[in-house]
């Protein structure tokens, strides 16, 4: 492809096998080199340069250095002829998807032993909140972290949680165990009526479907509440199973 860094001819003018598109088709996007991936993002150049080239002078502009790259701010895209905002956007959003990616993958590193762990992953979320929110954490078998998930978002009072929902999210990610988190806004941490027969119809629907609910935490401003450190969970799991009860 170096021989084409210097071709001005629009690349869909080009041999087939030598347009980045279709070599990623043929050959892999490992077949690719950093220049020619942006190519295809770019998807055209500019009167005097083909998308390559401007990618090219591009990445040289930060040395080909990706962690620099990915600091350039739209406005700083912007200055380089050929890149309009749309062109700006969609590099952008490509380079966030990446940020995104490496992001789900460090979480993927936490291994939830403790009810404090859980009440950690949450906090900032959920402390000093002036309304409720409920988040999930998905978890693997070996109890590493899947994804947090923010599944309702509600008033001073309460927040409206459908189990249905909580489980879909638990499949479409392969989750073994969920733990619940919700804040109570008035900072009083024991469990309401509401929280303590949610708890148990999401024990029962777990059940059915194998999936395990591990803890129920409720976060106030600086303390949290958990369903398992406390027995709730192991009650309610008796409930369901009265057969494994020696």
């Amino acid at each position: 492809m170096e021989n084409h860094y210097n071709n001005k001819q629009p690349i869909n003018q080009w041999a087939e096998g030598d347009r980045p598109r279709e070599k990623m088709l043929n050959n892999g996007k490992l077949s690719l080199s950093n220049t020619e991936l942006l190519a295809i993002l770019l998807g055209s150049g500019n009167a005097d340069e083909s998308a390559l080239q401007l990618a090219k002078r591009i990445l040289d502009a930060v040395n080909n250095n990706l962690i620099e790259f990915a600091k350039l701010s739209i406005n700083e895209l912007l200055r380089f002829k050929g890149v309009g905002k749309a062109k700006a956007v969609t590099i952008e959003a490509a380079l966030e998807l990446g940020k995104r990616r490496l992001a789900e993958k460090a979480l993927g590193c936490i291994q939830i032993k403790s009810s404090k762990q859980a009440y950690e992953l949450v906090l900032s979320e959920l402390s000093d909140n002036y309304y409720e929110d409920f988040y999930i954490l998905l978890l693997n078998r070996s109890s590493h972290l899947i994804r947090k998930v923010l599944v309702s978002s509600g008033g001073i009072g309460d927040t409206i949680v459908d189990p249905k929902k909580i489980f879909k999210i638990a499949i479409d990610h392969n989750a073994s165990t969920l733990i619940l988190a919700h804040n109570h806004p008035t900072n009083k941490l024991n469990p309401s009526s509401q929280d303590l027969s949610l708890t148990k119809k999401l024990v029962k629907g777990g059940n059915i479907l194998s999936i395990l609910i591990s803890d129920h935490i409720i976060v106030g401003s600086d303390n949290y509440f958990s369903f398992a450190d406390n027995g709730l969970l192991e009650e309610f799991y008796e409930e369901e199973n009265p057969e494994e009860i020696s």
